[in-house]
């Protein structure tokens, strides 16, 4: 059993799979940067809102208005945050975008490293059926 596991584990895709799952943390931590950071701040100037994550509707609130999605949930009251699935939307877009580009780019590097399969060298359809016609004669 031990021998099966080390198998499995010292696999190409697996190592491969880890790698990409450790990438792929890193590559998140730096989208979400991108977006709160970079991103959002520009769209919020644009549409005059100071930040989209405290973009909120209080659906059950104690009656009191609140300045934040934080001491809203504190105070128990229901909260809609939609500003935070807008971030979270943006933030996915961004990540499906730069995954397009990596997968469309590794694309166009597998295209030009495999050549076109070679036709296959045989006798053509006229020699074959020459040389049916031979062998029957000679029967």
């Amino acid at each position: 059993m031990l021998k099966e596991f080390k198998e499995f584990a010292v696999k190409g895709n697996m190592m491969d799979m880890a790698i990409g799952i450790i990438i792929g943390g890193a590559f998140g931590t730096i989208v979400k940067s991108l977006v709160d950071d970079v991103i959002m701040p520009v769209i919020s100037g644009i549409f005059t809102i100071p930040d989209f994550s405290n973009l909120f509707i209080v659906l059950k609130g104690t009656g009191e208005p609140f300045t934040s999605v934080s001491v809203a949930r504190e105070a128990g009251a229901a909260v809609l945050a939609y500003g935070s699935f807008i971030n979270a939307i943006i933030a996915f877009l961004i990540v499906a975008w730069a995954l397009f580009m990596l997968v469309k780019g590794m694309n166009k590097l597998k295209k030009e490293d495999d050549p076109a399969p070679e036709a296959p060298t045989g006798p053509t359809e006229v020699e074959l059926l020459t040389e049916i016609r031979d062998s029957l004669r000679r029967n």
